[in-house]
């Protein structure tokens, strides 16, 4: 038995950028002396076990996020998905009540998942989009994210706080929402001296069945090639898996060590331009070629943001060949912004 106090992490399950983020958190909180308890549903919870299986583990109401095949009916598909959101919120709501009971939660971080709070447990929301762009209807996103984000003692934003911040008019807000705090750039990798031995790495991720879709194209496309080129297919499963056609090495998944070593050991990745996999490149400082989620209004954002900075070139998903990856070769790549995270200063909320 231990005496830290226990603290719940629940990161969304929608791809696993938020998942993947909260490792450096859990790992803080264990170096800091607290205990974290895990939950979430779904891949994302599947990977948290992975990392850390030896920590308590809960399954959480899913949200059922998945994507139109046609990027013109993203937002219809996702406006129907609302009432199945709304009553896995409820359900959340209903769940951590008992959870909290039952473990002496000291304190809850919630990596965008909406109904994860308690009303005398001090309760922390975490994202990077304060502003959810989502076309036409951004104002009204917008405002009802930050209604949700004030029933929490605290927002953390994983940015800095500057006009080249990353996630750019994804941040500032211009409303009287006291409780944000910019922390810098959360990654569960570092940067490591090594030789590059592939010429391109591909990571996909995202929910179904866009990253099918992206999948089949760029298998088509590499194909054609004879450079060295390694897939991570983002599927998530009790075990790794690992195959060769040719000049291509793919993985149904990888642990955060190989993927990490992968990363630095790559001359230029190929991936969604998520915040999550923004930062991590970031921290590493990798040159990389983007392709957003069709219809996502956020990563089609961050993507123009990264092109106009001049740090990494994009096209769409249709519009993707292989002889676009020439366009890196004009871009300076990522960065690593040089400011760490102070988690000691951070945690003082659950004292």
């Amino acid at each position: 038995m231990t005496n830290s106090k226990n603290i719940l992490v629940a990161p969304l399950n929608w791809g696993l950028g938020h998942a993947t983020r909260c490792i450096p958190i859990i790992n803080a909180l264990l170096n800091n002396g607290f205990t974290p308890i895990l939950a979430s549903d779904g891949d994302a919870l599947t990977l948290l076990q992975k990392e850390f299986p030896n920590l308590t583990s809960f399954e959480l109401p899913s949200y059922n996020i998945r994507y139109a095949k046609n990027r013109h009916f993203f937002k219809w598909k996702m406006l129907c998905k609302v009432p199945r959101m709304i009553s896995a919120i409820k359900k959340e709501q209903q769940q951590i009540k008992k959870i909290t009971t039952q473990f002496e939660i000291s304190g809850i971080i919630s990596d965008n998942r909406l109904g994860i709070y308690h009303n005398d447990i001090p309760s922390v929301y975490m994202t990077h989009q304060l502003n959810v762009l989502s076309g036409i209807s951004t104002k009204f996103t917008s405002w009802l994210h930050q209604k949700t984000i004030s029933k929490f003692n605290e927002c953390w934003v994983p940015d800095i706080k500057s006009d080249n911040s990353f996630s750019g008019k994804l941040g500032p807000i211009k409303n009287n929402l006291k409780n944000v705090k910019h922390i810098g750039l959360l990654s569960r990798f570092q940067k490591t001296n090594t030789e590059a031995t592939y010429d391109y790495l591909i990571i996909l991720s995202g929910p179904e069945p866009q990253r099918s879709l992206l999948e089949t194209k760029l298998l088509t496309e590499f194909k054609k090639s004879t450079r060295n080129v390694v897939f991570v297919l983002g599927k998530v499963a009790p075990e790794q898996l690992v195959k060769t056609l040719k000049n291509i090495t793919i993985y149904n998944f990888m642990t955060s060590h190989q993927l990490e070593d992968a990363i630095n050991k790559s001359n230029i990745v190929i991936s969604r331009s998520g915040y999550t996999t923004i930062m991590d490149l970031a921290t590493i400082g990798k040159k990389a070629f983007f392709i957003p989620t069709p219809g996502q209004y956020e990563q089609l954002y961050l993507a123009k943001r990264m092109e106009k900075l001049k740090l990494v070139p994009f096209t769409t998903q249709e519009n993707f060949s292989i002889e676009n990856l020439v366009e890196t070769e004009n871009y300076k790549g990522l960065y690593n912004t040089g400011k760490s995270t102070d988690f000691k200063t951070l945690f003082k909320i659950f004292d």
